[in-house]
């Protein structure tokens, strides 16, 4: 891979890469051994409210893994990952969410066997009443939240470009259109922290295009992102922070211009200079 210019930068980005806010997610000293191998090493940074903040760095550096940690499919074997001021270190996945935490994954996890809105009114669960006896007799209340379920899974496609898949079956839908699926469930929860593992992997130029102007729009909602992703376009493009890992440890950290002009990056990830 070519080393990525400053002239890539987006100046818009660059012009606001700086902390917009307090932490709302910190990673202290972090660490998660396999068998004995170690995938992520005393890592500790914080990510601003309000940031979009992409992890970088090459196959096998511990990008997901480090994901996993955080939202809770993985137990850190040492430190501690602090979420709105609060140590959530291995809670579980659902309890994350009702915190405010959602995610996507780098493997699509779409139910092919449901329509596109169901798809999406599966993340609103989090904000519907499940008790048996209101859903056996369908009482009035019932009925107003199911609906006003449907209209904000249909408002949430919309916002992400896909108003015309609102009737649609999944497993009828490009790929292209079905990576913006999944950002339109993990938004149903209403989360406050958004991780976005990939969402850019595996489409066309047009595809990430429409994605990055996804990411912006979530974030100028006021929805804090965590990216990862390999179209370093994109990443520089859109990150008013960057953390760079190479073998589950920190690399370099800073803005779009600091990471791209770091020489141990250069070498371990954008490529160095023949």
């Amino acid at each position: 891979m070519k080393m990525l210019a400053t002239t890539d930068l987006s100046p818009d980005i660059t012009a606001q890469a700086r902390r917009v806010g307090p932490p709302i997610l910190k990673v202290e000293h972090l660490s998660r051994e396999f068998g004995g191998v170690l995938a992520i090493g005393d890592l500790s940074f914080a990510i601003a409210a309000g940031d979009i903040h992409s992890i970088i760095g090459p196959n096998g550096a511990g990008k997901t893994t480090l994901f996993n940690l955080v939202t809770g499919v993985y137990k850190p074997s040492g430190g501690r990952v602090l979420f709105d001021g609060a140590d959530v270190s291995g809670m579980a996945p659902y309890r994350l969410a009702a915190r405010g935490m959602s995610r996507t994954f780098q493997n699509l996890q779409i139910f092919f066997n449901m329509t596109a809105l169901e798809n999406v009114m599966v993340g609103r669960h989090l904000h519907l009443n499940t008790r048996l006896l209101p859903a056996l007799f369908r009482v009035p209340s019932l009925v107003r939240k199911d609906r006003e379920a449907k209209d904000r899974a249909a408002q949430l496609m919309a916002d992400v470009g896909l108003g015309k898949y609102v009737d649609a079956d999944a497993a009828s839908m490009p790929y292209g259109a079905l990576k913006r699926l999944e950002i339109a469930r993990a938004l149903a929860s209403e989360p406050k922290l958004l991780l976005l593992d990939e969402p850019a992997a595996g489409l066309n130029a047009t595809e990430s295009r429409e994605i990055d102007e996804v990411i912006k729009t979530v974030a100028a909602s006021g929805v804090t992102i965590v990216l990862v992703e390999h179209d370093m376009k994109m990443v520089m493009g859109i990150s008013h922070r960057i953390t760079a890992l190479n073998q589950g440890r920190m690399l370099a950290e800073g803005t779009p211009q600091e990471v791209a002009a770091n020489p141990d990056v250069i070498a371990a990830y954008l490529g160095a200079a023949p």
